[in-house]
Parts: C-alpha cells; sequence; structure tokens
C-alpha cells in the first residue's frame, strides 16, 4: 500500500467525520439522542447511526462501481428527498415526547435500531456523491472498498463525539435532567422545519418537483 494512498485513507477518515456533522445528519440524530436517559444510549445513538450509514454506503457503493456506471439524478434527488420526509416525522415525535414531559420508555435495542434505519437512509441519499467522490480518489475496486469503509469509520468517531456531547446532561444531575423535555421539544421543532426547508430545496430548488 502506498504512501500516497495511506494519506488518501487519511483524507477520507476527516472528510467521514466532518460529514457525520452536517446539518440533517445532526438534527436527526438529536430527536433520538435527545429521548435517551443515560450517557451511554446516547453515544450509542451515534454509533448505531453511523453503522447504518456506512453499511448503505458499503452496499450501494461498491455495486455501483462495480457496474461502473452511476446514479441517476432523479434516483438521487428522490432519496435525498426520503431524508427530509424523515426529519419530519422524527421532528412530530420528539415533539409528542417533549409534550409529555417525558422521553418515552426507549429501550436500548429499539432505541439502536431507530438510530440504524435513520443511518441507512442518510445512506441511500449520500450513496450518488459517495461514489463520485470515491470513482475520483481511488485506483482500484479494493482501495475503493477501503476508502469507503475507512470513510464509514470517521462517520461513526463522529457521530458518537456529538451524540456523547449531546448525552452530556444525563450525567449532570437532576437539575439538569428537568430539561430534557424541553431539549427534546426544541430537537422536534428543529427537525420538522428543517425537514420542510429540505423538502422545499430538493424539490423545488433541484428540480425534483420541476
Amino acid at each position: 500500500m502506498s504512501v500516497n494512498f495511506l494519506s488518501v485513507l487519511f483524507f477520507g477518515l476527516i472528510l467521514g467525520m466532518k460529514h457525520a456533522t452536517e446539518p440533517d445528519h445532526v438534527i436527526a440524530v438529536s430527536t433520538i439522542a435527545s429521548r435517551t436517559k443515560t450517557l451511554k444510549k446516547s453515544s450509542l445513538t451515534g454509533v448505531y447511526w453511523g453503522i447504518g450509514h456506512t453499511a448503505t454506503l458499503l452496499l450501494i457503493g461498491m455495486i455501483v462501481i462495480g457496474l461502473k456506471t452511476a446514479i441517476p439524478e432523479k434516483v438521487s434527488l428522490t432519496l435525498e428527498l426520503f431524508v427530509g420526509i424523515m426529519l419530519v416525522i422524527l421532528g412530530i415525535l420528539s415533539l409528542r415526547d417533549g409534550r409529555h414531559k417525558l422521553a418515552r420508555n426507549d429501550e436500548t435495542e429499539y432505541t439502536n435500531i431507530k438510530s440504524l434505519i435513520i443511518g441507512f437512509i442518510h445512506g441511500l441519499a449520500g450513496s450518488a456523491t459517495m461514489v463520485l467522490l470515491t470513482m475520483t480518489t481511488v485506483e482500484s475496486y479494493f482501495q475503493a472498498f477501503l476508502y469507503i469503509c475507512i470513510f464509514g469509520v470517521g462517520t461513526i468517531i463522529g457521530m458518537f463525539c456529538f451524540t456523547t456531547i449531546l448525552g452530556l446532561p444525563f450525567i449532570l444531575g437532576s437539575k439538569v435532567k428537568k430539561y430534557v423535555p424541553f431539549i427534546c421539544s426544541l430537537a422536534g421543532a428543529i427537525s420538522i422545519l428543517y425537514g420542510i426547508f429540505y423538502i422545499y430545496e430538493i424539490g423545488f430548488k433541484d428540480g425534483l418537483f420541476i
């Protein structure tokens, strides 16, 4: 493995960490992490999101790269639209929990599954861009596989750090915990507004509905 390719992999790791903090990713995961009850559960929402995101990128990316084709623009935009719809749905659920002044009884397994699904949808939406980035960065199918894996590790690290920070109120005592319902409601409201904006951007500015 050449020094140049190792540099490419390092760049992919950093790019993955940065990718994890994109607004639609952060907002979606916040609606789940803000409804957990422990720092550990909050942190794990980021890990499972990253696993779902990476699995989808790897599956779709390797298939498309192997076929030496590209994902059609309309298909890519439709997948992006699903992200906007998901943000609105997640926001509504988070608002409902906030209004009841108590996060739902979320079992760890249930929360992790939801995080995986969110990551899966984000991975679908980002697969077209990932394929283009990978094809212009690497020289072989094996290198493409390694690059997407390292990029995925970066997204897991990035989202883990974010959700850990988001979960800090759970270890700061009851005085802070009483604000959790408010945080939950705030995350929900932001998710709905950003989801509507996202749908508008994809549908009209990017031309999916036109």
